[in-house]
């Protein structure tokens, strides 16, 4: 079962296993042993059957004697490796906070988001300009007031042609009417949608099943792509048997060099929503979506977001909430001691705003190596717009997105865990008005719906967790 032949999904078998290359490399496999078994084929004109031997041969490559992190899938050994710390947070407030608070999450979203998604086509370098470079020529080509963002962004500038052009002109400052469909809040949807209808028992295969439900398969990307095509090729057949006991690090695993890749980390939301002030329990359900299409690094991303979301329910301190998300994940994993170092360089610019272009350079020199794309250096830029902004919501919104790399991931992210903390009161008219409390995300029954039912809904699962 295996050695299934061809890689297919995402990208054609090639490029998958080059990116396998380099997914293995950064888990800490010898990168000269890899080189050596690759002597002799040429991956761009080799057959699916060489393509495919090469692959699971690669799956056998030694670690590095220097990589001394300690990277558990599995929900036992993650929590085995967490530093000691309070897991839960009581909740002083009535359940009209409550709502305010969870409208802030959603808002704060479906801000976010739209704010970065007509520049997530910025990532790569253009012109040789970075994907923040970009993003400051294409604002101070309209105007110095421009920049740094303080609005979402005006469709045309006559810098485009050196920064390039946007995507997306539904969230285009002149066009905006409401939140428009995009994965970020698909997933959010769909999670959400499965939490109304199960209680905190629900399993991964739950999860997967909503995926095969309401999920269309060219609606999915990289990771998930992946993930979705082992399930059905594999499992589709056994849906209707509950007995069936799925391998879901094969799942994961089997021909999918995206598994630490930031597709978990955007899934994380509706899990922080359904525990304010339990993060051990938020970064339990995250635990449970995310291990169907990602591994280590990949999951405790997803764990990180979920944990700090409940934990901004009770917290209204940037830096002990993203400590308490860390404080989730293992110790020694690549993820929680780069935030470390990321929070120290915050620090070492006194956690000003005025000094962001600096930590952004700092961040960008020690996490510029990863896909722009992958989990790690985008929770990175989340982590810096949280700690800059403070409780300034437009601040950590537009940081989060000036940051550059996965801009409407990270907005998404940066604006629901501020809204977490500080609700929808705190979020200005000018940010959340032009969305109309409105969403479309392809899903039935929330295409459209208003934002503010989803916050209802969203108070009513958190009630029902409790138990």
């Amino acid at each position: 079962m295996s050695n299934i032949p061809y890689l297919a999904g995402w990208n054609p078998g090639a490029s998958l296993l080059l990116d396998e290359k380099t997914q293995l490399i950064e888990e800490g496999r010898d990168p000269k042993w890899l080189e050596q078994e690759m002597k002799g084929i040429d991956v761009k004109t080799a057959d699916d059957a060489t393509l495919t031997k090469l692959w699971s041969r690669w799956q056998e490559a030694p670690v590095r004697a220097d990589f001394t992190f300690v990277e558990p899938s599995d929900l036992a050994g993650i929590q085995a490796e967490r530093t000691e710390a309070k897991r839960q947070y009581a909740i002083s407030y009535n359940e009209e906070e409550l709502y305010q608070r969870m409208l802030g999450a959603w808002t704060g979203r479906c801000v976010g988001c739209a704010l970065g998604k007509p520049v997530e086509c910025y990532m790569g370098t253009h012109n040789g300009l970075s994907s923040k470079e970009r993003q400051k020529v294409y604002l101070q080509g309209i105007a110095a007031t421009e920049y740094p963002l303080n609005n979402y962004y005006p469709g045309h500038s006559p810098a485009e042609e050196k920064s390039g052009k946007l995507n997306c002109p539904a969230s285009w400052r002149e066009n905006i009417q409401f939140m428009e469909t995009d994965d970020d809040i698909r997933y959010t949807v769909i999670a959400h949608d499965l939490l109304l209808r199960k209680d905190r028992n629900f399993t991964t295969k739950d999860v997967m099943e909503a995926w095969m439900s309401q999920l269309p398969y060219r609606l999915v990307c990289t990771a998930e792509t992946q993930a979705y095509r082992n399930y059905v090729m594999r499992y589709q057949w056994h849906h209707h048997n509950e007995n069936v006991e799925v391998d879901w690090l094969w799942v994961a695993m089997h021909q999918n060099p995206f598994r630490e890749w930031i597709g978990a980390q955007i899934r994380a939301d509706a899990w922080g929503y359904a525990a304010p002030g339990n993060p051990e329990l938020a970064a339990d359900f995250a635990w449970r979506d995310a291990r169907m299409s990602h591994i280590k690094n990949g999951i405790y991303g997803e764990m990180f977001v979920a944990a700090m979301i409940a934990a901004g329910f009770a917290l209204s301190d940037p830096i002990a909430v993203v400590r308490a998300g860390l404080a989730e994940i293992p110790k020694k994993s690549r993820l929680h001691g780069e935030m470390e170092q990321v929070i120290a360089i915050c620090e070492k610019h006194g956690c000003d705003y005025a000094a962001f272009e600096k930590v952004f350079d700092e961040i960008y020199t020690l996490l510029g190596h990863y896909s722009p794309v992958h989990t790690n250096n985008n929770a990175a830029l989340v982590v810096a717009a949280l700690l800059l902004g403070k409780d300034d919501f437009e601040k950590v919104v537009t940081l989060a997105v000036m940051g550059g790399w996965d801009t409407d991931c990270n907005g998404a992210t940066a604006g629901s865990i501020y809204g977490a903390m500080f609700g929808a009161e705190k979020i200005p008219a000018k940010w959340k008005d032009p969305l109309r409390d409105t969403m479309y995300s392809q899903i039935f029954k929330y295409h459209p719906i208003a934002i503010s039912e989803c916050a209802k809904q969203s108070v009513g699962i958190a009630k029902k967790m409790r138990g």
